[in-house]
Parts: C-alpha cells; structure tokens; sequence
C-alpha cells in the first residue's frame, strides 16, 4: 500500500533540506555532512519514516539516512521529521540497486529492512531487497562487524531471506517466526506496518544477518 500522486511532492522534497539532492557526493565522506565520525545506520525503503525518526530520537551518537524512492510516501517522512530536534537524520530518494554508488566500503554500520515489497512473482527475486543480489550489495558498504536488520509479516519472504543468507554466504545470527513473543521484542521501534498488524494479531518474523 503507497500513497500516490500527493500534489506538490517533488517540488517540496527539492527544497528541503534534509532530503541529499546529491547524495554520491558524500561517498566516503558523510562525515562531512553530520559533522561527526559517528557510525551510520540506514534504512532502505524507509515508508513514511516513523520507524527512522524514533530511532533518531533516541540515539543522538548515530548518524541515520532514510532511503526511499517514492516521492509521496517521503513527504509524509518530512513532515514526521519536522519534530525531530537534533540533525542525526537525512534522506536520500533513490532506488536501492544504486546503494554502492552512496557508500563507501565499510561505511556503514546497520541496514534495516522493514516489510519490504515481497516481489512475490518468481521472476522478479532479484528485486527483493533480501535476495543474494542485495546481499552482495550490502557486503560492499557494510562495515565488518555490521549487521543487517530485516522485519516482515510475509512468511514466504521470510523463508526466502532465510536462504538468501546461506547462498550469500552471510552469518545469520538469530531470527524469530513471532517477533512479539520471543526474547529478541526487547527495545524493538515499530513501523506503521508493524503496529497495524499486531494489532490484527499477524506475527511479525525478524532475522538479524551479519558479513
């Protein structure tokens, strides 16, 4: 479900100056821009930020950058992030295939994934942000003791990830079928997503994948 077509998106998105209108320009120098060394977390396919902001919020030592290519779902992060009082937190609207032209090797320290598009046809794999293709991707930006971060409610992506880990030849460190209802519920953040279908009592299936 995205929002679509909200009037004056782009123009507004230009013009802000949280949103990275040249984003390749800070490879290998995001320092430069937060003005610190502190280590950077991403997350790709961001939504409507509320997930990024609150993470934001809580952790002023961490550098964050919202990834999202749909110019009418980042609007609503904006507006979300009008709120935030400290500058730990950009945006960058870009597709994530183009992920090694942003970051440097070893530049970043977490990638979230949090109910990506489940590209459910066959032929369409590679395009899952948790397929072996992507894993390879993140193997060029992610620092070596980093980690990434993937949330779902679709199981058939879940098991799909679960084995793109072993093909890509990562770590998997743990991962649960039911979020809520084991040890790792401690200290999670909620997207909007994820709120609604706990509340419809769907389970949440979480997988923690290390380099």
């Amino acid at each position: 479900m995205r929002l679509r077509n909200v009037k004056g998106a782009r123009e507004k998105i230009e013009s802000n100056q949280y949103v990275i209108e040249n984003p390749s320009e800070y490879k290998g120098k995001w320092d430069e821009l937060f003005k610190n060394n502190n280590p950077i977390h991403i997350e790709i396919g961001m939504g409507k930020g509320k997930f990024i902001k609150e993470l934001a919020d809580s952790n002023r030592d961490i550098n964050y950058i919202g990834i999202e290519k749909f110019s009418s779902v980042l609007i609503r992060a904006l507006e979300k992030r009008e709120e935030l009082i400290s500058d730990n937190l950009y945006y960058i609207r870009m597709d994530a295939e183009s992920i090694m032209d942003i970051f440097d090797k070893d530049e970043v320290k977490r990638i979230y994934l949090n109910f990506s598009d489940p590209w459910p046809k066959d032929r369409h794999a590679k395009r899952r942000l948790t397929s072996k293709e992507f894993f390879a991707r993140y193997n060029n930006v992610l620092d070596k003791e980093g980690e990434v971060i993937f949330k779902t409610d679709n199981k058939d992506l879940f098991d799909f990830s679960l084995e793109q880990v072993e093909l890509a030849k990562w770590n998997l460190v743990n991962y649960t079928y039911d979020l809520h209802n084991s040890e790792y519920v401690e200290g999670n953040v909620m997207t909007e997503y994820e709120a609604k279908f706990v509340t419809e009592g769907k389970k949440i299936n979480r997988l923690v994948a290390s380099r």
